[in-house]
Parts: structure tokens; sequence; C-alpha cells
């Protein structure tokens, strides 16, 4: 078969548009998002998720003139598989996947990848085969590694490297001579640990859990918000795989009395990953968990987050503006941190001064000058805002308005001519302003200073591939319904059918999404602009949440729970995941 080449002189991006999978003013935008960014337009448009993969790959198809091939639900036989060794595949982003007599399959996320191209021409040549080229996903691909090795057998495989009990070996070991850090640093356990992380980024996992159960070690993912025991290991290797994380975390071996808190990176897939580490005692063994953040996620964009139509709008318009606070607010694990990191995205420009003050910093951003908290030298967010306000800031963004001095010093921050972003704790977007009154901050600097609040939830996002169009039932459409009311007809999403019977989306459950339904998440949120006539309100005093609900629904925006049920009857989510996630 003839080596892929392109088919004509198009770019993706015109194949797109040809196919009418991308609208000229999307194509737009994302031209403008990649001369911001410095990326590629091809891999701006490629991580917008607002190509479905399938359709992406037959575009591909086009422009490179190769069959495409979806690999997804393919088990390919260890005797293929190994035609590419397993470091060759990764690393040139290719898989062996069928046989039939001398002509071997082989599918590649790249076909213009000539290095790739010369070595399975190499290896097809020193073997008598001849080589059927085909296209595929990186996800495609990402399925079929995991038959080299899974994640038992590989770990597996270190376990059987182990020549010594690890409890004995660390009996005899002295720690103030640093000997405990030279047995962690070799293998098994640094090669679990390594496995263990690995597969946690390939599984998109948000956090890795390491605990000790009964006579055994769990290791559990949280993926899509919901934990899954992926793994369990003998007791005897628990200290070593925790010690093995404390030395890449910079964190005390020896101390196992007290939490500890630290952070490193790997790269992996040509990816910079960062792990934030908690340790934490139990009662005989500790417990370590490390929160996933990738830093080259391209998920740090509000559309790709969930926000569109008017909450999309006003929340850009609030970013325009010289001065004010921009406050986001929602419980522990609601996607506050990352809409925040997003804002910054936009803000983030040549002629701007942003500093940060955050409890960590999670995720490492170019332009920004990002600083940590530390209470144990008397860096507060307090003490900390107090010095930013004197390193001429543009835009400043605080972790969290947990107390009043820092509170006081946001809304004085704001009125002096910065833009401040932070965070709040409360249920709704309409509890802020009573609770910022808690903090003893005066309601005239509260409606002076306060641009906007947005509070927010995330819920898991029906999988695009074995989702099913379902018809709800009556008792539910009717609370649905009821939810929606209030809402005039110019207000609902051009997009949204409020046509009885009610259509949703549910999924049915397959190997891309393992049998879930759900595939990634989505924000859901409400957005209270605070324009004249909530300044009026909010001085003025009375019942606050009651006058400020009120005006709110005079400005056409959407509560959360609505918002949630257009995302539901958009296909994005179900209702099911929009009543737990509002739920009072």
């Amino acid at each position: 078969m003839p080596l892929p080449r392109l088919a004509t002189s198009q770019s993706l991006a015109d194949v797109l548009l040809e196919q009418k999978l991308l609208t000229p003013t999307k194509l737009g935008e994302l031209q403008a998002q990649a001369q911001q960014s410095g990326e590629a337009l091809d891999t701006i448009i490629e991580h917008a998720n607002i190509v479905r993969e399938d359709d992406m790959l037959k575009a591909k198809s086009v422009l490179y003139n190769v069959p495409p091939v979806d690999l997804f639900g393919k088990i390919v036989r260890a005797e293929i598989l190994n035609i590419v060794p397993q470091e060759l595949a990764v690393n040139y982003r290719m898989v062996a996947f069928a046989r039939e007599g001398n002509d071997i399959s082989v599918a590649m996320a790249d076909p213009t990848n000539f290095q790739a191209l010369e070595a399975i021409e190499f290896i097809a040549r020193k073997s008598s085969l001849t080589v059927k080229y085909f296209i595929t996903s990186e996800a495609s691909l990402k399925y079929i590694y995991r038959q080299y090795e899974s994640l038992s057998a590989e770990v597996e495989e270190a376990l059987k490297g182990a020549e010594v009990d690890a409890t004995k070996q660390l009996e005899h070991v002295d720690v103030s001579g640093g000997g405990l850090e030279e047995i962690v640093k070799t293998a098994p356990v640094s090669k679990i640990v390594s496995v263990v992380l690995r597969h946690a980024v390939e599984g998109k996992a948000s956090d890795v859990h390491i605990e000790p159960v009964g006579n055994e070690t769990r290791i559990r993912y949280r993926i899509d918000g919901i934990l899954h025991t992926s793994l369990l290991l003998p007791k005897h290797v628990h200290s070593s795989l925790v010690a093995r994380i404390k030395v890449l975390s910079n964190l005390k071996i020896d101390e196992t009395r007290v939490p500890q808190d630290g952070r490193f990176r790997m790269n992996i897939d040509g990816r910079n990953v960062d792990y934030r580490v908690s340790t934490l005692p139990l009662i005989n063994d500790e417990k370590v968990v490390m929160r996933i953040l990738d830093t080259s996620s391209n998920l740090i964009n509000l559309t790709n987050l969930g926000f569109d139509g008017k909450n999309l709008e006003v929340m850009k318009e609030a970013t325009t503006r010289s001065h004010g606070m921009f406050l986001i607010t929602g419980p522990t694990g609601s996607g506050k941190s990352t809409t925040l990191y997003a804002l910054l995205n936009i803000m983030n420009e040549e002629g701007v001064n942003i500093i940060t003050l955050e409890d960590p910093v999670e995720y490492y951003m170019q332009g920004i000058n990002q600083s940590q908290v530390n209470p144990e030298v008397g860096l507060t967010f307090a003490a900390g805002l107090r010095s930013i306000l004197r390193q001429d800031p543009d835009i400043i963004m605080v972790g969290e308005v947990r107390d009043n001095e820092t509170a006081a010093l946001s809304v004085h921050a704001a009125l002096t001519g910065h833009i401040v972003l932070s965070t709040l704790h409360t249920n709704d977007a309409f509890g802020a302003v009573p609770r910022l009154i808690d903090m003893q901050i005066e309601p005239f600097l509260i409606a002076s200073s306060l641009n906007l609040v947005m509070a927010q939830r995330l819920v898991r996002r029906v999988c695009q591939y074995c989702k099913k169009e379902l018809t709800l039932p009556k008792n539910l459409e009717a609370e649905v319904l009821q939810a929606v009311s209030s809402l005039a007809a110019v207000n609902i999403p051009k997009d949204v059918s409020l046509v009885q019977p009610l259509k949703m989306w549910q999924g049915q459950g397959c190997v891309r999404c393992e049998n879930t339904g759900y595939k990634g998440r989505v924000s859901i949120s409400e957005v209270l602009e605070v324009n004249e006539e909530i300044k009026k309100i909010i001085v003025s005093g009375g019942d606050l949440i009651a006058n400020i609900q009120k005006s709110f629904a005079n400005q056409g925006m959407f509560l959360m729970k609505q918002d949630g049920i257009f995302k539901s009857l958009q296909g994005f989510t179900t209702i099911e995941e929009v009543w737990d996630a509002t739920r009072a």
C-alpha cells in the first residue's frame, strides 16, 4: 500500500467547514484563540470538543487520503500487537491491529510523521510484510496501548521483582542515614507508583487514593466525581509506596505522625502533569491522596467547561471592566478554581500585571505571578493581599475569601481600581451578599465593589457514543416544566424544545465510558450581574435574598437548576445528575 500523503492542499479547518462540522463563526473564534495562545489552529480545533471524535477522524481521513478505523472495543492478539514494540508504538503513536497473510494493518494518529513511517516500513521489510495504513484517534490508540500490559499485570510484574519483603527491608534500615530513601527509589516500589500514576492520567482520573484496608492496600481513582477501586495490593508494600511518594514530593519520609502536603511533576506521554499530595496519619498507617493537575490540559477554557449563551456573555463582559469583584461560589469540588483559571486565561495579556494568592497553586500559568499562602511563616490570605497591593497589580486573584480581614482587603482593592477574582462558600449566587455582610462589610461598599457573582456545580456528561433518546415519565416531565415555568419564552435557549412529550438523553454504557453511560463533566451555573437595581437592593437592606432573586428573574437569567435542565434537554447530561447537584 502506498505511503499516506495529503489528498489536497486543504487544511483540517477547510475540511471541517466543507463537511459542515464547523461554522465560519466558530472557526473565527478558534483562530482568535490560537493567535492568543500561540498554539497551532489544528491543535486548538482538536481540543475544543466541538467536533465529535468520530467526525474528526472522518475529516482527517479525507485530508490525508487514508481510511479511518475505530479501535474501541477491539481486542488485538498479542502476536499482532507485538509486531510494533510497545515503546515504539507509544513514541510514534501507532499500533498494529490486524494481519492477513503477509499484510499487516497499522493505525496511526498522524500519517504524515515520516519517522514513524520509516520505522514501520523497516519492521515490515525485516519480516517480509506489507503495510496497510489507517488513521485513528488518540483515544483509540490509548485503548489498544492498555492491551500491551494492564494495570494489574504491570503491577504484578513489578511485585515479582521484590526479592525481599518490603516490611523486613524497612525494619533494618537506618532512617537517619538516608537508607530508606535509597530503598524507595528502587524497583519494584518506584515502578508500581509510576504505573499507578500513568494509568490514572490515561483514565482521566482527578484524584488517586492510596489507603490501607484490612490486610490490603486499596488504590482508588476518582473519575468524573465518582471513586472506583482499581487495584488491591498486599499490605506489606504500603509503607514503601507512601515513602516513595514522599520522596517524590520532598516530604519528610520519617515523619508519620502529622499530615503533610507537597507536590511533584511527571512527564507522561509528552505532557507535564502535576500531582498535589496530601498524607494523613490513620490508626496504624498513613493514607495518601494525590490530586492530578494536568498543566497541558486544554480544558481551561470557559466554553470547554460548559458555559454558553447569556451566562458566557455576562461573564466575558465582566472580565473587560476596569475594576470590581468577581466572585465564584459553590462547595468543594464544584470546579470553582478551574473557572477562575479560565477567566485568568482570557485576561492574561502583555499589558496587565496579574498576581494570584492561592492555597495551594493548582495550575502554573505563564505570564501570571502566582504565590502560595504559608500560614506557618505568617503568609495568610490577608497578609499576602496587603503585600500584593504594593506590587502594582491590575488583576488580583485570591484563592478564597475566608475571613473578615480578607473580605475587607478584597473590597478595598476592588474599590481602588483593581479587578479582584475570588471564591466564596455559599450554596448559591444569592447568598454571597448576606455572607459578605456577615463578614462585617458595609452594604454600600458591597454595592460599589461587586460586579458579578456566579454559582456553579459539576454534573457528569452523557457519553456521546452510547447515548439514546428517551421520553421523560409524566411525573418527572411535570416537575421539569414547573422548574422552568417562571422563564419567559424569549429567554429560553433557541436549541431547547419544551414541546411535550419532553425528550432527553441517557447513556446505555459502552467501552468508551466503561459501561457507566457518562464520560467527562460539564458545569451548570447561575450568573448574577450586579446592576443598578441590585445595588439599590443591597444598600436598602430588607429581605435581601428574596429581593435579589426577584431582580435576577427580571434580568432574564437562569437559575442553576434551570441551566441544568436546559443542558439535559440539549443532551449534555441527565436530569438525575441535575437533581442530585441542585438538591437543597
